[in-house]
This record gives C-alpha cells, sequence and structure tokens, in this order.
C-alpha cells in the first residue's frame, strides 16, 4: 500500500521525536558515558567489555543495577579499564575509597596477585555486604580489608606513620567530591613515587562544563564546584603527572613523580 504525504510527515516526525528522546536520555544525570552517541557507547559495551568481564563481576553488576542507588556504581567500561591499569603497573599495595556494592573492588581484587592487598573505605558497610558474596566466591575476599566509616581519620592516622609513605601502588577514589582535596593532600603522601591515584567523576556529568545557571539536579550542582576545585588543583600539582579520560563519568589518572 502507498504510504502518503501525511503519513510520511507523521513518520519523519516520529523519527526525529525519537532522536530527540534518544538524545534527552543521554543527557540525563546519570549517564555513565560521555559519548556523543548512546549506540557507540553500547557499541564499545558489547564488543570489548561484555565479552570480557568475568563471570563474578557480571553477576556483582547485574545485582547492584537492582539497587536503589545503582547510580552509584562504577561502570562496567571503566571496571574493565582499572583491572587492566591495576595488572599495567604491577600493583600490590592499593587502596579505595568509596565502596559501594564493590565492583570497581573487586575489578581491582582480580587484578591483584594473589598476596595482593586493598585496603578498602566506605561509611555503608551494608552495601558492601550486598556484593561481599560474590566477591568470596570469586575467591579474593581475602585480598580486601574494609573499613566502615570516614577515610580521613583512618588516612590521617596512616601519614602519621611515616613507615606508610609511599607504600602504596595504587589508589582509587569515588567517594564525597567535597573531601576530595582533602584526600589528595594525605594520599599524595601516601601513594610511592611512580605509583598512581586514579580520581573518579572528574568530568562529572558534564557540569564542568555547563554555564552557572543550567538546569541540573541539586547534587549535580552542589558537587560541581569541588570537582572544578579539584581538577585545578590537580593540573597545578607538580608533583604528579595527570591524565584526564572520558571514560565511564571521567577519570582522572594521577601518577606521582617527585
Amino acid at each position: 500500500m502507498a504510504t502518503t504525504t501525511a503519513e510520511a510527515k507523521k513518520t519523519s516526525s516520529t523519527n526525529v521525536e525519537d532522536k530527540q528522546s534518544q538524545n534527552l536520555r543521554h543527557q540525563e544525570v546519570g549517564h555513565k558515558s560521555l559519548l556523543q552517541s548512546d549506540d557507540l557507547y553500547q557499541y564499545i559495551l558489547e564488543t570489548s567489555v561484555y565479552p570480557r568481564e568475568p563471570e563474578s563481576m557480571k553477576e556483582l553488576r547485574e545485582v547492584t543495577a537492582k539497587h536503589p542507588w545503582n547510580i552509584m556504581t562504577t561502570s562496567a567500561d571503566e571496571g574493565q579499564f582499572l583491572n587492566m591499569l591495576i595488572k599495567l603497573v604491577n600493583a600490590k599495595n592499593t587502596m579505595e575509597i568509596g565502596v559501594y556494592t564493590g565492583y570497581s573492588l573487586l575489578a581491582t581484587a582480580l587484578a591483584l596477585p594473589e598476596d595482593g592487598k586493598i585496603l578498602a573505605m566506605d561509611v555503608n558497610r551494608e552495601n558492601y555486604e550486598l556484593g561481599l558474596p560474590i566477591i568470596e566466591k570469586a575467591g579474593v575476599a581475602h585480598k580486601i580489608d574494609f573499613r566502615e566509616g570516614p577515610a580521613l581519620p583512618v588516612l590521617d592516622q596512616l601519614v602519621a606513620d611515616e613507615k606508610n609513605h609511599g607504600t602504596y601502588d595504587f589508589i582509587f577514589v569515588d567517594a564525597d567530591k567535597d573531601n576530595y582535596i582533602n584526600y589528595h593532600k594525605r594520599l599524595i603522601d601516601l601513594v610511592k613515587v611512580g605509583g598512581v591515584i586514579g580520581y573518579d567523576n572528574t568530568l562529572w556529568n558534564g557540569s564542568v562544563v555547563a554555564p552557572p545557571d543550567a538546569p541540573m539536579r541539586k547534587y549535580v550542582r552542589y558537587y560541581r564546584d569541588f570537582v572544578l576545585e579539584l581538577n585545578k588543583a590537580l593540573a597545578a600539582d607538580p608533583r604528579i603527572e595527570i591524565c584526564m579520560l572520558p571514560v565511564g563519568d571521567g577519570i582522572t589518572i594521577c601518577r606521582r613523580i617527585s
């Protein structure tokens, strides 16, 4: 049956609305990729990430997806990146600030050698215990020293003892953005020269380039200035080399050089 002009216009209009709807979904706060195309991001996941994702990480990712705060989890492509990075730097003694259900923690634990260690800190043990059975089943729970509570007091204790200075090979921070600067002041002493610190969410949903009056969700607006402050401070810190990557919500890799 031939398509009428009116039907063609309606179809064209529907296609435009669908594309606009997809664009809006892509721009929603919490989208785990800053790529311009959802299809391109999905291609990366289905071609490179999911086929190589360990079964335990897949299970934990699916469990976390059902949690009401699932926006807090590390994206699958970032998990893959962290896993490879840890192997590339031959990390053995590591730290993670901000655990949630443990997806990035599991990525780290799987990458470490059998005698590798992770000091993991989070204010919520309940979330961590959601993923703990999967971590235990993966056979890597013995590598994790989990501490419930704020990280700063623990870091202050570590810094106070000079024996801890320069002992960490890799540190990943995905926690309260308003304390990132405070974390960095302490972590720079604890990571070894040549070691790596990774700060997550440094592009903060793209809000770092948004006009001040742009519409943002409250939590995005609240933390935006703290993220901007961190990015400025890291760029000016002569003790580190940095590389900001558009993986997940943005991750800045810092290599201590002095």
